[in-house]
């Protein structure tokens, strides 16, 4: 399996039925429009895949689908989060079965934000899986720990194999800032989240990826590969067509990702199973007209 992340990891949205199921040939689908649209690696389960709305079973028969579609080409991540320490260790097994060997974990705040204990809880992880990496995310309240960049450094160097973080607090950019310039040489490299909404500045500050939702891949791309050569005019350009559809994304979140791929033509259904606001007639023409201007969909006036 390939291994390194770097570039963009779009996180994949769960595909449901009709009849609220999981649509697995549909999950096929996304990871190859990830691949095909030049993802350097993709992650599931997420907060943008509902991952709190599904079984773990369905947890395990969907990321064995993104791991066979993927076969090998890019890293997947598999998202390993839980309250307890025994059950990241779970999903870890499940991940590292399948040959995945980075897992991206969110500390509970029943831990805390004190590092000691975030330690004392990573390294229970790490002990029981030997063979795997540890993407650290660090989200913002309420539903992440919002913890100190401070803490960050001390987790990374007490525990070399929390090997990358994904650093999505508000502001990001000065924490960031701190850990590329605190960490030991052991931490692989800081990841953006967010959406993508504040790339510019994360890659400036030293990240080396990002793990936005999936509906413009393409785009995500297309600024990563011009940040690295150097071509931030252009970056920012892609980014400023982008950033309409975006900040609906951070409003209508999955709803809006499945919308999106469905007027891509990538998934038949829009269902979600998380608690989101529900897209209008009003929000659908927005999206749509932001769709228009980024070519995905043709204008019905033409």
């Amino acid at each position: 399996m390939a291994t390194g992340l770097k570039g963009i990891l779009p996180v994949l949205p769960t595909p449901f039925a009709a009849d609220g199921s999981v649509d697995a040939p549909a999950m096929e689908r996304l990871v190859r429009f990830a691949l095909d649209n030049g993802a350097d690696g993709v992650v599931f389960p997420g907060f943008a895949s509902e991952v709190e709305n599904l079984t773990a079973d369905e947890r395990a028969m969907l990321l064995e689908i993104v791991v066979k579609t993927a076969a090998s080409r890019v890293p997947v991540v598999a998202g390993a989060s839980a309250a307890e320490w025994r059950d990241v260790v779970q999903h870890g097994q499940v991940a590292a079965r399948l040959g995945v060997r980075h897992l991206m974990v969110q500390p509970p705040k029943s831990v805390g934000v004190d590092a000691p204990a975030l330690i004392d809880f990573l390294g229970h992880v790490l002990d029981a899986l030997p063979d795997i990496e540890i993407i650290l995310q660090n989200a913002p309240a309420p539903r992440g720990s919002d913890l100190s960049p401070q803490a960050i450094v001390e987790i990374v160097k007490a525990l070399p194999r929390v090997a990358y973080v994904k650093e999505e607090t508000l502001p990001a950019g000065p924490a960031i800032s701190h850990i590329v310039g605190h960490a030991p040489a052991t931490l692989k490299g800081v990841i953006g989240g967010g959406g993508a909404r504040y790339i510019l500045d994360e890659y400036a500050r030293g990240a080396i990826a990002a793990m936005p939702a999936l509906e413009i891949v393409d785009e995500h791309v297309a600024i990563d590969r011009a940040l690295c050569a150097g071509q931030h005019a252009e970056a920012r350009r892609i980014y400023v067509r982008t950033l309409p559809l975006l900040v609906l994304q951070a409003v209508y979140r999955m709803r809006l990702t499945k919308y999106v791929l469905l007027r891509r033509g990538i998934i038949d259904g829009v269902g979600v199973r998380a608690p989101t606001p529900e897209l209008d007639a009003a929000a659908l023409s927005d999206i749509d007209a932001n769709l228009v201007e980024l070519g995905f969909v043709a204008s019905e006036a033409a």
